[in-house]
């Protein structure tokens, strides 16, 4: 007899465990499946850390969702009994006239964020292991930080077990179809039935959705731990999360934590689109050099010897902003992928949102701006 459902959740990473998390409490019947292990460094939801900013380049509408953001990451910590959640402070900065300082300075503007206006020479001043331009904009809100993607994975998925949830790793899904008043969802190991799917399958969402391949693009990202020579400078307490505008493009990184050396990368890094079951895992002499040269140039202290390289996938939008929506014509099935890349520090919220869809079938958060429809032409 086929297995039934409240909600399969296609993917147990970040999104899908928080998924799972929030159907569970509400009393849904849930089955969580996730081709890989559970958490696994395949997709784009390892690596140590990941940054979490309140002030938001990116568009300001996401700031109303960051604060529910990170209520849910202190329950979460609280509940696990473990941190979970780092506070470092955030910079945003870039030469005179950069959007990344001006728009995220507009977000606190228009959400009241506290955050404290600088220049290259002070930030260097209070932080030493910066070397921005003395002419530097720089922005510094200090509720940024970072959170530890796997814990979280972790954290949420033993929550939602606790609560009923079912998790099977290792299993991949072949495809879904709609069955009746219900889907069936097919894998290598067998056929469940659900009143509604979540596809939180990250790189894999338009093998999935063919519809999404166009729009969901993965992409290569590397990122490279380098020795400091003055550890202290690049410790959390001393270290604030960046994102940083440079001529050589917009980079971001982190104080040392959890595995030895100074973390940072290169937004969209060399722009590779792949195939996330063939792209290149293993980092190249070039993704080394294009790394070190930043390094050397805005934080000379940390550009000591390479410790770590690690290959992950951004998974691209057009407009670089979420897909977080019913399907078209198929509203029991609901997306929540890709993220271009800056998609974990929500992850918390949009489990809730996601939860929200599969039961109520709305939400009472604004995501307009992640609508499917606006792909439509």
């Amino acid at each position: 007899m086929t297995a039934t459902y409240d909600c399969v959740v296609i993917g147990v990473g970040g999104m899908g465990s928080a998924a799972l998390d929030h159907l569970a409490r509400r009393g849904q019947r849930v089955l969580g499946l996730e081709r890989f292990d559970i958490p696994h460094d395949r997709g784009s939801s390892h690596g140590v850390t990941r940054i979490i900013r309140l002030a938001y380049y990116e568009h300001p509408s996401y700031v109303p969702l960051l604060r529910r953001a990170y209520e849910l990451w202190r329950d979460l910590q609280s509940a696990a009994g473990e941190q979970l959640l780092h506070i470092t402070g955030a910079i945003d900065a870039g030469p005179p006239g950069s959007e990344v300082f001006r728009r995220s300075k507009l977000s606190c503007d228009l959400h009241g964020l506290p955050h404290e206006v600088l220049d290259g020479r002070e930030l260097n001043r209070r932080y030493p292991a910066y070397r921005l331009p003395d002419d530097h904009e720089v922005l510094l809100q200090p509720d940024g930080g970072f959170l530890l993607p796997e814990r979280c994975i972790v954290a949420h998925a033993n929550r939602a077990m606790a609560h009923g949830a079912i998790l099977r790793a290792r299993e991949q899904v072949l495809g879904f179809s709609r069955s009746g008043g219900a889907y069936r969802v097919t894998t290598d190991r067998g056929a469940y039935e659900a009143g509604r799917v979540i596809v939180a399958a990250g790189a894999w969402v338009g093998r999935l959705l063919p519809r999404l391949a166009p729009i969901a693009r993965p992409e290569r990202q590397v990122l490279a731990w380098l020795r400091p020579d003055q550890p202290a400078d690049f410790h959390p307490h001393r270290f604030p999360v960046f994102n940083l505008a440079v001529t050589e493009g917009r980079f971001y990184g982190f104080p040392e934590y959890g595995i030895p050396g100074f973390k940072f990368g290169l937004y969209h890094h060399l722009g590779e689109e792949v195939d996330p079951d063939s792209m290149d895992r293993e980092p190249n002499a070039r993704d080394e050099a294009v790394l070190r040269a930043f390094a050397e140039k805005y934080f000379p202290g940390g550009a000591g010897a390479t410790l770590t390289m690690k290959a992950c996938l951004f998974t691209n939008t057009p407009d670089e902003h979420f897909l977080i929506d019913r399907v078209p014509r198929d509203p029991g099935i609901i997306v929540a992928s890709p993220c271009s890349g800056h998609g974990f520090k929500f992850c918390s919220v949009v489990g809730e949102i996601l939860a929200d869809l599969a039961i109520d079938g709305q939400t009472r958060y604004d995501i307009d701006l992640f609508r499917w429809d606006r792909f439509a032409a």
